[in-house]
């Protein structure tokens, strides 16, 4: 299946203002594009990218004062598929894990495994290491948390949201995220598009995703303990420990979000039949 996905951002500044932003689709996903994958400045604005220390594509830039628009529409082939099930994929002992991966089972910014290690044990302990014990993690925060955008804070920890019981999707991924780490589990938090493909759309404007990966059995698998159940149609963007490490935009000055437009749709061919409902784009 083909995938038609982008943004539109409207930024204003009120003078040149250094900026990183992490608005590229993951590398991995590079082979998949079936047009162009470009950031769009609306103006001569110059562009320099570099790979951070988790492999993101990060874009450098200076934005002049006033408003600048960043945009990007690219097509992208996906699988179809459903999230990858792996539930015999083995809880690795944290001697065997490899060096890189060991700074995915730290505390970080929003993810306080101190805080939150006497619960992990606690609610989880009695259940089988690997797969399962993952899987009762995301059921856990997905009942535990109740989702909102009226829920919406910045700066809500992994802990916060823990005793609060509230959030939106990067508080669900960071919870779950820090819930790993505390059973010895290496978790990531990821970003990117999930649009409403196979499954019934939502009357609310699109926005990006936040979900979470786990290194079982040697591999990354896919989990969302926002949605709860496998999906279809993921495009990655960045990873790293934390919201922290995967920020869209870091302004290095004062910078206002003045509009704020994604879209993530399957693209229907010509002969195509339909029988699911489809993504509408804000």
């Amino acid at each position: 299946m083909l995938i038609r996905a982008g943004y539109e951002l409207v930024l204003e500044t009120g003078a040149p203002t250094p900026l990183i932003s992490l608005l590229t689709i993951r590398p991995s996903r590079f082979p998949d594009l079936r047009s162009p994958h470009r950031i769009r400045t609306g103006a001569p604005i110059p562009t320099h990218d570099y790979r951070d220390s988790f492999g993101n594509i990060c874009t450098r830039m200076t934005l002049p004062a006033g408003r600048t628009t960043l945009s990007c529409d690219f097509t992208i082939a996906d699988s179809g598929l459903h999230d990858r099930q792996s539930p015999s994929a083995v809880q690795h002992e944290v001697r065997d894990l490899p060096s890189d991966v060991l700074i995915y089972l730290m505390g970080s910014r929003y993810c306080e495994t101190d805080l939150l290690c006497q619960k992990a044990w606690y609610h989880f302990g009695h259940i089988a290491p690997g797969w399962q014990r993952v899987q009762s993690i995301v059921d856990f925060v997905h009942q535990h948390l109740t989702y909102g955008y009226q829920y919406a804070r910045c700066t809500r920890t992994a802990w916060e949201a823990y005793n609060e019981r509230v959030g939106v999707c990067r508080d669900f991924a960071h919870l779950a995220v820090a819930l790993c780490r505390c059973m010895n589990i290496p978790a990531r938090y990821c970003s990117g598009y999930l649009g409403d493909i196979g499954v019934d759309p939502v009357d609310v404007p699109m926005d990006f995703h936040a979900w979470f990966e786990v290194y079982l059995g040697g591999e990354w698998h896919s989990f969302d303990a926002r949605h709860h159940v496998p999906r279809i149609g993921r495009i990655l963007m960045a990873c790293g420990r934390d919201a922290a490490d995967t920020a869209l935009t870091t302004a290095f000055g004062p910078m206002r979000l003045a509009s704020f437009k994604v879209h993530t749709d399957e693209v229907i061919q010509i002969g195509q039949h339909v029988d699911t409902p489809l993504t509408i784009a804000a």
